[in-house]
């Protein structure tokens, strides 16, 4: 993608207007212009980051850091009863503008919002093998 043309890098830029609720100098929080529900926020990193396999784990923990501070935010100002926490990576996923962006969607009694997959049936062998694998590659 030619960065001169990501939607988030001219939002962070100031370039597209924005409601904007916090900013510094690594983000920009906004209200969603297309929410899924009332507050529906994103936190869009300054710096062009495509996914969250580009993303320093730094700037990660500090993300994370302005996410847990706003659902606070929201829970007082908004009353809200719940949040989803979502972030997409690739096409497959979900992902529509690539550049980072955490979704950080309120939920209320009696919404209409569906976040659902159908869960699969793993076997405790399989859990137990892939679990392995997985801790050895962090180690």
């Amino acid at each position: 993608m030619n960065l001169q043309d990501c939607l988030f890098c001219k939002i962070a830029k100031g370039e597209i207007p924005s409601a904007t609720i916090f900013e510094n100098s690594e983000f920009k929080v906004i209200l969603d212009k297309f929410p899924a529900n009332k507050g529906h926020i994103l936190i869009i990193p300054k710096e062009h980051i495509e996914n969250i396999y580009e993303m320093d784990s730094e700037l990660g923990g500090r993300l994370f850091s302005l996410a847990t501070n706003i659902a606070r935010i929201l829970k007082k100002e908004l009353n809200i009863e719940g949040l989803n926490i979502l972030q997409n990576n690739g096409k497959v996923a979900g992902q529509t503008v690539f550049h980072f962006h955490l979704h950080l969607i309120p939920r209320y009694e009696d919404d209409q919002v569906d976040i659902t997959w159908k869960a699969l049936k793993p076997t405790d062998d399989e859990l137990t093998n892939l679990a392995n694998r997985l801790y050895k590659s962090l180690q």
